[in-house]
């Protein structure tokens, strides 16, 4: 087989980078062996405000503008639903939160994403008794939707392989690389935490973080937002809600535990009035990067090879716009942001 790109990994970034070759008219074959679960226990929030802080995420219009219309395709072509429009309320714990967030709505990056009403709580099942901000232009990607109907169009269309990928086997020469009977032009690695086996971008200062969410049923509840509190609440409908998320630097294994569970408990006990059944509880590692930033770029030794990892916790808003930032280097020469290229840590 002869193509143009060969893709470890049908995550987030995975299936951002090959979307960007379906519009370019690229060819692709993926490998995917669905060992990594960070994209399908994502609760896929699209949020510009940091909310712990109140100021701007990084690049937020810029990821934004990308973004939606990249899940909108996808929507048309795999003909499901995955975009969810729900504005964002964060909780307030005092006035003075009050009045850091009318400062915040001020500020360049964040006024059109702000709302500068406050919301008083009418609802018995919630304790707010100082009110919620509105985020504005906010959302939820439903990512495991998205990763399934992916791969099952990919592998109809003979485009997926799944399996783990072995490394040695892979080789590189002249201006190739050939995988088995697959010769191709150019190989991503968009394996998510597996990055940490390979042995191509192994020493990259990947930092994995566990993440466990539950699913809850609270049929007193009624909300049709999401909020944040200690926790975020992310309404699926028929009554049941996301709960997340949890971190953990030390257990990377995607078994749930009864420590995680405690803890979003005892945070959602402290947010809710109301009674709500667990009814189910998942966990993945995320490919979490020291400076928040993801790991972008070209190998040092081997030209036709590349890494598209590192998305950390706001996946679904920074997947695509990396991702056409790889292309247009691949492609086109065009210079990679300093801030996401792996030359970075080069002195490392």
């Amino acid at each position: 087989m002869q193509t143009d790109y060969i893709i470890v990994g049908v995550g987030i970034a995975g299936i951002s980078f090959c979307e960007q070759l379906k519009t370019n008219k690229k060819t692709f074959v993926a490998f995917d062996d669905a060992s990594q679960q960070s994209s399908t226990v994502a609760g896929g929030l699209y949020n510009p405000v940091v909310l712990k802080r109140f100021t701007s995420v990084w690049k937020s219009k810029e990821q934004l503008n990308i973004a939606l219309p990249l899940y909108a395709q996808i929507e048309k072509e795999l003909n499901v639903k995955l975009d969810y429009k729900l504005p964002v309320y964060r909780k307030f714990a005092s006035l003075e939160e009050q009045n850091d967030w009318f400062v915040a709505s001020d500020k360049p990056l964040l006024s059109e994403y702000i709302s500068t009403d406050i919301i008083k709580n009418k609802n018995q099942a919630i304790e707010a008794s100082f009110g919620f901000g509105e985020v504005l232009q906010t959302g939820r990607i439903d990512v495991k939707t998205m990763v399934e109907a992916y791969k099952s169009d990919l592998l109809k269309k003979g485009l997926l392989i799944e399996e783990s990928f072995k490394y040695d086997e892979l080789n590189t020469k002249n201006e190739e690389v050939v995988y088995k009977d697959i010769t191709s032009k150019h190989i991503v690695f968009a394996e998510g935490f597996g990055l940490v086996k390979n042995p191509f971008f192994k020493n990259l200062p990947l930092l994995p973080a566990k993440g466990e969410l539950l699913i809850i049923k609270a049929p007193n509840l009624k909300i049709d937002y999401v909020l944040k509190s200690g926790v975020f609440l992310i309404p699926l409908g028929r009554e049941c809600y996301i709960v997340g998320a949890t971190y953990e630097w030390k257990d990377l294994s995607n078994k749930t535990t009864e420590k995680a569970k405690e803890i979003l408990l005892g945070k959602l006990k402290k947010l809710l009035a109301c009674d709500f059944d667990i009814i189910n509880q998942v966990a993945g590692v995320r490919p979490t990067v020291k400076d928040r930033r993801p790991l972008v770029g070209q190998h040092h030794r081997h030209e036709n090879m590349f890494v598209l990892n590192g998305l950390g916790t706001r996946g679904v808003m920074i997947g695509p716009y990396v991702a056409k930032q790889l292309y247009n280097f691949v492609e086109n020469g065009t210079p990679l942001e300093k801030e996401i290229d792996i030359k970075r840590f080069e002195k490392e």
